[in-house]
């Protein structure tokens, strides 16, 4: 049966005046600090989750997140503000439901969409009167309308009317101090006017500055711009950096001196391959949405090929070192430093790390690691490593026939490492060696 057409009214009062209780399916990077956000400026918050032992520490009020205070989720949990669950249909008990699951890309580099289809449908389940869903998953222009939107409506409620959608990428930069969730302006869209209003509303409550689009397809495509936008930066000075090596100049010493001019230039700059949840795989949901207007995004295209292939490269400038002392990599025992995509985090999501150490397996070199912020190694979707971080010392160091600092984290002692290793590969300039020669470190 369909609702009172006063379920915007209803919604829009209950989400000012922070009685509506907010429902967040997804509790990673994404949704765990948009959590923190709501049930700071006075919302009730309901967390879910098909991760059982997730969901446990999270109501025993423990983070697993290094940048979120436990102290802060133990008071909450202690007051009945925040829980979490695995029963999604307490969907129901919910005004605002947000969701924030992965998308990530299949085997060949083509959309995977099927967390966010299969959380639709449970939210399907469980849709009524007075609902409003905003999904924050990045994806290509047109999955608000054209996948979440059909499905919602086989309920028979209307949408505009009975319940309400919407979609506001996320903005995530996890483990800043400065960007942190509420600092970041949020874009909102709705599929209707009433719908657009209430994801204002909403976000209204917890961020400097909502910036309304036209449509859901606007803001999905910003999304995909921000990230394409760097990922072909990156692009660029990854490919400079293997031709600038060929010519005999220090990349990063270009770009220090570069970076000087005050007008027309932004540094990027190059690594061992991109990582994060965004930049690696945004750009691959545009060109294959792309291909169904017969338009081919070369340009993009271009840039995921040279950034998927800096990994290998890491691995021939290890292998070039290596052979520069007479050592095989078949046998060679090398120690990676950062397994996290970057710095000062504990986020493994799409890390260059996992297919170098991937790699060089696959070329019979013995793999160890050293990442402060990651001590054990689980499997992933794409990688069924089981490691733990070795600590660092001296002897231990001596005992690698090469080094490859993958991850700059702040908190590693890089002048031990210069001291004992053998050979260094340093894919991100923490040795800070900018237009030195130096026959033992190898930039890469």
């Amino acid at each position: 049966m369909k609702g009172s057409p006063d379920a915007f009214e209803v919604l829009l009062e209950r989400l000012r005046s922070k009685s509506a209780r907010v429902g967040i399916i997804g509790l990673g990077y994404v949704g765990l600090p948009l959590a923190r956000e709501f049930l700071s400026k006075g919302f009730r918050v309901t967390g879910f989750d098909i991760d059982e032992t997730k969901i446990e520490r999270l109501n025993r009020g423990e983070s697993y997140l290094g940048h979120l205070d436990s102290n802060f989720l133990k008071r909450h949990v202690s007051s009945g503000t925040f829980s979490s669950t695995t029963n999604f249909r307490k969907l129901s008990w919910v005004d605002a439901i947000i969701i924030c699951v992965p998308t990530p890309l299949g085997k060949h580099y083509e959309p995977d969409l099927s967390y966010v289809i299969n959380t639709t449908r449970t939210i399907a389940a469980s849709l009524r009167q007075g609902h409003l869903i905003i999904l924050e998953s990045t994806t290509y222009p047109g999955t608000t309308e054209e996948e979440l939107l059909p499905i919602l409506t086989e309920t028979g409620l209307e949408v505009g009317k009975d319940f309400f959608l919407g979609y506001s990428p996320e903005r995530e930069d996890p483990g800043s101090k400065l960007y942190t969730t509420s600092k970041i302006p949020k874009v909102v869209s709705g599929v209707t006017k009433r719908c657009l209003a209430l994801v204002k509303a909403l976000y209204d409550n917890i961020v400097v500055e909502t910036v309304p689009v036209t449509s859901p397809r606007v803001a999905e495509a910003t999304k995909i711009l921000e990230n394409t936008y760097r990922a072909v930066n990156i692009a660029l000075v990854n490919e400079l950096k293997i031709v600038f090596e060929k010519m005999g100049i220090d990349i990063w010493e270009v770009i220090e001196a570069a970076r000087t001019k005050p007008f027309g230039f932004q540094a990027f700059y190059p690594g061992p391959g991109l990582g994060g949840h965004c930049i690696p795989i945004d750009p691959f949901y545009l060109t294959w949405k792309a291909k169904e207007y017969d338009i081919h995004t070369r340009f993009i295209e271009l840039a995921g090929q040279v950034n998927t292939f800096m990994p290998y490269y890491v691995v021939e400038r290890t292998i070039k070192a290596l052979n520069s002392e007479g050592i095989p990599i078949k046998g060679a025992k090398i120690l990676l430093i950062g397994l996290a995509y970057k710095p000062d985090i504990g986020d493994l999501r799409e890390s260059p790390a996992l297919k170098v150490m991937d790699i060089l397996e696959n070329e019979g070199a013995t793999v160890d690691y050293h990442d402060p912020y990651i001590p054990i190694l689980s499997p992933t979707r794409r990688y069924g490593f089981r490691k733990n971080s070795v600590p660092l010392g001296k002897e231990r160091i001596a005992t690698y026939h090469a080094v490859i600092i993958i991850t700059n984290h702040s908190n590693v002692d890089y002048n031990l490492v210069r001291e004992n290793a053998h050979l260094i590969i340093d894919t991100r300039n923490a040795l800070n060696t900018n237009g030195t020669q130096n026959h033992k470190i190898w930039k890469a």
